[in-house]
């Protein structure tokens, strides 16, 4: 086509009728004057009634002028799902479907499209991996050489990589751009974008082979995870806060730019991509026999859950490493918090609330309600109880709502004196300075914490009013437009109190309606507590993280601390040996004797073991510090130092007479510290 043909000064577009001339957006923007046509590229591309059946050189792109005046003309009787106005030559791909759209209107709901096409990557030269990543990024990369690519050393940024730590709290001292290769403040950048680094002890990272994601790419995942994928669009009407589900799946007609075999498509965000890296058609385009239903037998079931246990240990393992990075910044000087057990809560915010309280300083925990004096020995302890009440006590205040899966609550008078940030702020606190970790949160919440509310999508099961549930399942399950319309009547003051009021004139607008309401009483209304909520945990490092290692601190967060077990003893406990000791199957003794308290053929338990030990009744997510030992030395009777979370275990010849000791001594001890 002859530069005469081009005429910047355009009329509008002839398939969306739109005037702008953006080529990022649109494709550049011809009017081509011998035809009569001004197009987008990107409208003419992803029309679906139109395919290149020219050469490159035939008509505009190798779609001929006459098949475009045929799409113009079918587009011309069809209307835009989202405007409203004719001229929507995009359709849904989806057999029942019949909603068409403008490609401007379909961007502005935030569809992506995505190509794929004979490129390949500039740096390692590999093309099937690098299509299959743009493909799902939604990348288009235009044929055609670009102006710049002609001029010297055009490349020659690319040659350099990104190298800056981009953690809020740098821990290098030679700056973010300091880089040592093989070493700790060896810069990693992220695997998804490229465009974010860390230092690698900056980020808990263990080794250069450890995959990490920045915070931007994290939050783009997230999406993925909360987009259900439905196969219909939705009215503009139905769009929540960026939160709702638009698919539009691609024309059986795949139209063609070149030769090969590029695909268009139009889908809704990348946040239907992201999760387990598929793209959304990726169900749709299994076999029939790869979607049927299975159920899993007993023996498949229990291997579940055996693997999902292991892949808890796992997550909780990562996140203790992570604490313990964050323990560092505790320094020797003492802050002594004086505790009323009858009145947790009270007696913690004062403390919190004290002048010279700091996060970083160690704490010391002293009952003042307990008639006799604190040993040195069980400061330990008495902080991890300290704790343990404490997030017992907030579990159960008002500041949260629900059964065992929690949501935070909307508490006014909570939020005049700022105790969802205090709450907040005991719980980093907690966590790095040893205590137990909350393990009552829900998934939906962590999420909203971790990824920002705008990226979580609720469901039913996420209200924890019963009567607000109710009205929610209740127009979610009308089977009729007349049904649907009297239960819209009759809830008229609760639905306008939600601001989730609107006209229903189809079955299907129920669908939005549930969806407006779930967003209104998990997220919306909680967005003041969350915020203050979410300021707490940033105490001492702790949110930036859980956003940091989302996975793990949600073993910590939304799940119980699994139950102790003789394994878990066993692998706690270090033994020391000594070459002057002849310890006599000690260990071995010990090993069966955690077997016998486990299978109940003691009168202790596993948690009076190691209270007796450590003073705590829990393994803290921190681990303990020092980590415990076992000696065995020539003594009577075995003997818990609870300052070096050492067990100093007798020397006998014979298991009966070793486990007699054990039951002897620590069922009488126990016993007297609670008397």
């Amino acid at each position: 086509m002859s530069e005469n043909n081009f005429d910047i000064q355009s009329p509008p577009c002839v398939l969306c009728g739109r005037t702008d001339n953006c080529p990022e957006k649109y494709g550049e923007k011809r009017t081509y004057v011998e035809y009569n046509l001004t197009l987008h590229n990107y409208c003419l591309l992803m029309s679906s009634g139109i395919w290149q059946r020219g050469e490159e050189d035939e008509g505009i792109d190798g779609f001929l002028i006459e098949d475009i005046r045929k799409e113009v003309n079918r587009a011309a009787r069809l209307v835009c799902n989202i405007c409203r106005k004719k001229g929507a030559s995009i359709g849904c791909v989806a057999p029942k479907c019949k909603r068409s759209y403008h490609f401007p209107c379909g961007l502005q709901k935030e569809c992506v499209f995505q190509f794929m096409e004979d490129f390949r990557c500039a740096v390692c030269n590999n093309k099937d991996k690098f299509q299959k990543e743009m493909l799902r990024m939604g990348i288009h990369i235009p044929e055609k050489d670009a102006s710049w690519e002609l001029e010297d050393n055009a490349y020659q940024d690319l040659l350099q990589c990104y190298q800056h730590c981009d953690i809020r709290r740098c821990l290098c001292k030679n700056g973010r751009d300091y880089n040592k290769p093989d070493s700790k403040w060896e810069i990693k950048r992220c695997q998804s974008c490229g465009s974010r680094g860390t230092h690698l002890a900056c980020s808990s990272i263990k080794s250069w082979e450890q995959n990490w994601d920045c915070v931007e790419c994290r939050s783009i995942f997230a999406k993925g995870k909360y987009s259900k994928g439905k196969k219909h669009s939705l009215a503009p009407s139905e769009k929540m806060d960026g939160t709702a589900c638009l698919l539009e799946e691609p024309s059986p007609k795949l139209p063609r730019q070149s030769p090969g075999s590029q695909h268009n498509r139009l889908l809704q965000s990348p946040k239907i991509m992201c999760q387990n890296h598929l793209s959304p058609c990726s169900l749709l385009e299994l076999p029939t026999s790869n979607r049927v239903a299975m159920s899993l037998s007993p023996l498949m079931s229990n291997r579940n859950r055996s693997l999902r246990k292991k892949h808890l240990r796992v997550q909780r393992k990562e996140a203790s490493n992570v604490l313990k990075e964050l323990k560092h910044q505790i320094n020797t000087k003492t802050t002594r918090l004086n505790i009323n057990t009858e009145n947790v809560w009270k007696s913690a915010l004062k403390g919190f609330r004290q002048r010279n309280f700091r996060p970083t300083n160690t704490i010391e925990v002293k009952f003042t309600n307990c008639k006799n004096s604190i040993k040195a020995d069980s400061f330990t302890g008495s902080k991890h109880l300290f704790f343990q009440l404490l997030m017992l006590h907030i579990q159960n205040s008002s500041l949260f709502e629900g059964s065992s899966a929690k949501n935070l609550s909307v508490d006014p008078q909570a939020l005049k004196e700022n105790l969802y940030f205090e709450a907040g702020k005991m719980i980093a606190v907690s966590l790095v300075h040893g205590g137990p970790s909350p393990g009552f949160f829900s998934k939906v919440l962590f999420d909203c914490l971790v990824y920002g509310p705008e990226n979580v999508k609720p469901n039913l099961d996420d209200v924890a009013d019963a009567g607000v549930a109710q009205t929610i399942n209740k127009i979610k399950y009308s089977e009729t437009l007349s049904s649907l319309q009297s239960t819209v009547h009759d809830c008229h003051d609760f639905l306008a109190a939600a601001g989730c009021l609107r006209p229903v004139t189809a079955l299907h607008d129920k669908d939005m309606l549930v969806n407006d309401l779930l967003i209104h009483h998990v997220i919306k209304r909680i967005t003041s507590p969350l915020e203050s909520f979410r300021q707490g945990l940033k105490t001492l490092g702790v949110l930036e993280k859980m956003e940091m290692h989302p996975d793990a601190f949600s073993s910590l967060f939304c799940h119980k601390p699994e139950n102790l077990s003789a394994e878990a003893l066993c692998d706690l406990f270090t033994i020391h040996r000594s070459p002057d000791v002849n310890e006599i199957g000690g260990a071995d003794f010990w090993m069966g004797y955690l077997q016998d308290v486990e299978s109940g053929e003691s009168v202790v338990t596993l948690q009076d073991i190691l209270f007796f030990v450590t003073g705590c009744s829990s393994i803290p997510p921190i681990g303990f510090d020092p980590e415990p030992t076992i000696k065995f030395l020539p003594v009577h009777y075995p003997v818990g130092n609870r300052l070096l979370n050492c067990l100093e275990l007798p020397i006998t010849r014979t298991y009966e007479n070793f486990k007699n000791k054990m039951e002897f001594t620590i069922r009488n001890t126990l016993r007297g510290e609670r008397e």
